[in-house]
């Protein structure tokens, strides 16, 4: 009771030295005052006093905003310090009311906001804790540290990732540009001039931008795998082998490039994929993993690929991603692997055959004839290749039937070209002559 008594006292004696330094304005003294009465909760460990003063010095009437800001940055000391959970919570929505709508301690309520979604998400309240953090929209925040910012979108992406909402995800996702990673942090900063918002320094528990970026990525990854969206998990992929701490790291690297050869060889056929595989197949790494290079060779050769042979070679390769890094490749990718391996030899087939009849194709594809002409119509419709079936006859035309004015535009050009080297031809035989009389002459 003793001690009751004289922490009462103490903090009336503050409270009238806070009121006389608030009107007279002094910045300093209503500050000190301030976290002088917060600090004697504390060391009482009365919890809930804490809480009241925090709320009670915030509604004065014309309170300093940097006496509320040394508040709410005094107080946040505390949280990790607080007995239980319950007590911890309470704090938080305390501090979280005093901070709400005040532009000039934005940052402390975001950080705020990070902790009690960390504390739901421990409780297993996924969705609230993606809720809660949804509410703070960190990009138009002028003074937080750019790689605080990036940290605090990529958890709330990883929350509605976890929550199974990828349209969120993707939404949130788009607030960071890719092209931010690479910026060269070597660089030495620019001195803010006189009038410019001082950015503060990130915590010390914020990733680098190097490892942001890989985080990034592995989320990117997490969230093309719902759509098994393979040429945009092969980039992702990539990105990371681009890291200069994984490309110097051979246990990390290797898992990396197999990723990517597998998305390479499970992406549909089109300019993209094609671009990344010749990239892929010049890397000096890849002789380091000689089944995945042959892989990547027989897709770009055109040439039939046997698929019963091939997938005997990698079948043991295929089950072991499944314990190594980003684990499996997914459910579809056995049945993906074989169709983009008929599509591949359905082009290499529409390459040097015009017509061809469908038993045919059937052999070359080793399917029934059914399959075949099922997985040829799918291509076709795509606008894969072009091709037409006679189903009476069961011939399949590669051919475009080109109209009598296509026919003599060719025509056409193909004599322009005929009598430009005819032309040129005669040039270079007249002056050789010339030469050569020349030369007789003297």
């Amino acid at each position: 009771m003793e001690e009751t008594r004289q922490l009462e006292s103490s903090i009336d004696r503050l409270l009238n030295e806070e009121k006389q330094m608030r009107l007279a304005e002094n910045v300093a003294g209503t500050r000190k005052a301030a976290t002088e009465i917060l600090k004697l909760c504390f060391d009482a460990k009365d919890w809930k006093l804490l809480n009241e003063q925090i709320l009670n010095l915030s509604k004065k009437r014309g309170q300093l905003k940097q006496a509320v800001q040394s508040m709410v940055q005094q107080a946040m000391q505390y949280i990790d310090q607080t007995p239980d959970v319950e007590t911890r919570v309470e704090l938080i929505k305390t501090l979280n009311n005093v901070s709400a709508g005040k532009i000039y301690v934005e940052i402390e309520r975001a950080r705020l906001t990070k902790k009690l979604a960390k504390i739901k998400e421990e409780q297993g309240l996924i969705a609230e804790a993606a809720d809660l953090m949804q509410e703070v929209a960190v990009e138009t925040f002028g003074a937080m540290a750019k790689t605080e910012k990036i940290a605090f979108i990529l958890e709330q992406v990883r929350l509605c990732l976890d929550r199974q909402d990828f349209v969120r995800a993707q939404i949130l996702s788009r607030k960071i540009n890719p092209r931010v990673f690479d910026a060269d942090t070597k660089k030495e900063k620019k001195k803010p001039k006189e009038g410019d918002n001082m950015v503060e320094e990130a915590p010390a528990d914020i990733p680098t931008l190097l490892e942001l970026k890989r985080i990034y990525y592995e989320l990117m990854i997490r969230y093309y795998s719902h759509n098994n969206e393979y040429l945009e998990i092969c980039r992702s992929y990539k990105a990371i082998y681009d890291i200069p701490s994984v490309k110097e790291n051979s246990e990390q690297w290797i898992p990396v490039l197999r990723k990517i050869c597998w998305f390479l060889a499970l992406a549909p056929h089109d300019p993209m994929q094609s671009s990344l595989l010749n990239a892929t197949l010049e890397d000096k790494n890849l002789s380091e993993i000689p089944d995945f290079k042959m892989l990547l060779k027989q897709i770009v050769t055109m040439e039939v690929i046997q698929w019963t042979s091939l997938w005997n070679k990698l079948k043991d390769e295929f089950e072991k991603e499944k314990s190594m890094i980003g684990g499996s490749l997914g459910d579809k990718a056995g049945e993906d692997l074989k169709l983009r391996i008929i599509e591949h030899n359905i082009l290499v087939v529409s390459k040097y055959y015009s017509r061809i009849t469908l038993k045919r194709l059937a052999e070359l594809l080793c399917l029934n004839t059914e399959e075949a002409e099922k997985h040829l119509s799918e291509m076709v419709v795509s606008k894969a290749l072009i091709a037409k079936i006679d189903r009476p006859s069961s011939i399949i035309c590669f051919q475009i039937v080109k109209d009598s004015n296509e026919v003599l535009n060719s025509w056409a050009t193909n004599l322009e070209k005929l009598l430009d080297l005819v032309e040129k031809s005669c040039h270079q035989i007249h002056k050789e002559t010339m030469v050569h009389k020349a030369a007789l002459r003297a």
